[in-house]
């Protein structure tokens, strides 16, 4: 699988962004998918994930109520509606995949990884 992040860019603080992630391969359905984020000289954390199997979702708590992930399985894609930004949501955005069970939550339990895409929010 490959996959190809977008949509990143700069965004004032309290407006909106939505990043994709497109996938190569006839088997994306089979796999659950992640956002991620690293900031500089941070690590890597998990953001929001969706199950392969029903679709199930898992948000962090920080991004909790205002990032929603979805997939259109049809389209080979996976998607992170980024609403009220902060300041501190500034990181270069991965999406991921992962053939595990249930939902996965540490980079070491996947796949497969798209090249990034930077959000930068301005306050």
């Amino acid at each position: 699988v490959q996959l190809q992040a977008s949509g990143g860019g700069l965004v004032q603080a309290g407006g909106s962004l939505r990043l994709s992630c497109a996938a190569s391969g006839r088997t994306f359905s089979y796999y659950g998918m992640a956002w991620f984020r690293q900031a500089p000289g941070e690590e890597r954390e998990f953001v929001a994930g969706i199950t392969a199997s029903d679709g199930s979702t898992l948000t962090a708590d920080f991004v909790k109520g205002r990032f929603t992930i979805s997939r259109n399985n049809a389209k080979n894609s996976v998607y992170l509606q980024m609403n009220s930004v902060k300041p501190e949501d500034t990181a270069v955005y991965y999406c991921a995949a992962g053939l595990g069970a249930g939902h996965l939550t540490s980079p070491a339990q996947y796949n497969y990884w798209g090249q990034g895409t930077l959000v930068t929010v301005s306050s």
